[in-house]
């Protein structure tokens, strides 16, 4: 597997060569969701062993990628938190979904393994609303009769930043408990009835892994990586799956892109025995009109040769590559609205391939 410490370097790295580059070395800009950073690292770092070219990704949370490419400080933003149409045109930008993956639950209890714990989305939210304080409360015993529970205290471990992940995961809670949608609501970020904060997937997770009793949300690989215990969901057929690949494409199977409006798509509590409820996309922006068309193109061939190159190293994360039919659908798009200033066209390149 794909180490989490080799990420910072790559990125690290990015940064360095955005420093040194000598004049007219290929650098693409982008910033935005942890949620696909384990992926888009690896992909950077693929990218530039295959062609040369260095994507320089800073894992900022969707919030800042958000602002970073409002503000064209970047080539790309990333978000997991897709904005609507309505958004889309008031700041002239274009998004279209990169990957998909799975935002779980994480606990650091001891003698609890990977996926041994059962919790329910309305339990969830109790917990998360500091309504449900401790680990043998007999809600968690019912859906646990076999686990031995402590009577100590859950802490709470949420983010502190700005997040997509935060997004799909409060949005979540929101369609499953009605007290969550009216007291918190579904945000990248939320005023957190209980609990305390880390910056970004990785602060979260370092939360968890140091502090006994602990519960927390964190993209999938962040806990491969990390070797935490993930927990099972009770879905909305009344099934507990398991956090896996398997089930997060389960979740996506019914995803109809072709019926959304500015690929806006939401995967959370979709229907199936085997899904996922937590399951979401990572998606990209770009302006739709671009004064330097040149990086765009750049960026437009790095993605480009994800979909089409970064499929096995995606799903040795756990991530769900979208499908070629959804590929096709965004690569369309990529040509009728990533433009000039004056509306000449920038993909496909003239050249003809850019693959």
């Amino acid at each position: 597997m794909f180490n989490i410490r080799k990420l910072s370097v790559i990125v690290i790295t990015g940064v360095a060569f955005l420093l040194a580059a000598p004049a007219g070395a290929r650098i693409i800009n982008g910033a935005g969701a942890t949620f696909p950073y384990p992926v888009y690292g690896k992909w950077a770092y693929m990218y530039n062993r295959a062609t040369g070219a260095r994507v320089n990704y800073q894992s900022i949370g969707s919030g800042g990628g958000v602002r970073q490419i409002r503000a064209r400080t970047v080539d790309f933003g990333a978000s997991d938190a897709p904005l609507k149409p309505a958004e889309l045109a008031r700041w002239g930008l274009f998004q279209f979904p990169m990957i998909m993956g799975g935002v779980v639950p994480v606990v650091n209890l001891k003698g609890v393994a990977v996926n041994r714990l059962v919790l329910s989305g309305e339990l969830l939210a109790d917990i998360f609303l500091g309504r449900v304080k401790k680990w043998n409360d007999p809600r968690i015993r019912a859906l646990n009769p076999g686990l031995k529970l402590p009577g100590r205290a859950i802490t709470v471990v949420h983010r502190a930043d700005g997040s997509g992940t935060t997004w799909i995961f409060t949005n979540y809670l929101a369609k499953v408990s009605r007290d969550w949608k009216e007291k918190v609501g579904s945000a990248k970020a939320v005023a957190w009835p209980a609990g305390i904060g880390g910056k970004g997937n990785e602060g979260v997770a370092s939360f968890v892994r140091k502090v006994s009793g602990s519960l927390g949300y964190v993209e999938y690989a962040y806990a491969l990586q990390n070797r935490m215990a993930t927990a099972r969901l009770v879905n909305r057929e009344g099934v507990a799956v398991a956090p896996t690949a398997e089930s997060f494409q389960a979740a996506a199977a019914g995803a109809d892109w072709e019926k959304t409006e500015g690929f806006y798509m939401v995967l959370t509590d979709q229907p199936g025995k085997l899904s996922w409820p937590i399951t979401g996309a990572s998606f990209i922006l770009m302006h739709r009109r671009q004064a330097r068309p040149e990086r765009a193109l750049a960026a437009l061939r790095f993605f480009d040769w994800c979909y089409r190159n970064g499929t096995k190293a995606a799903m040795e994360l756990d991530y769900v590559p979208m499908p070629e039919e959804v590929v096709r659908m965004v690569e369309a798009a990529w040509e009728k609205e990533i433009r000039t200033v004056d509306g000449g066209r920038i993909w496909p390149p003239v050249s003809g391939g850019g693959r």
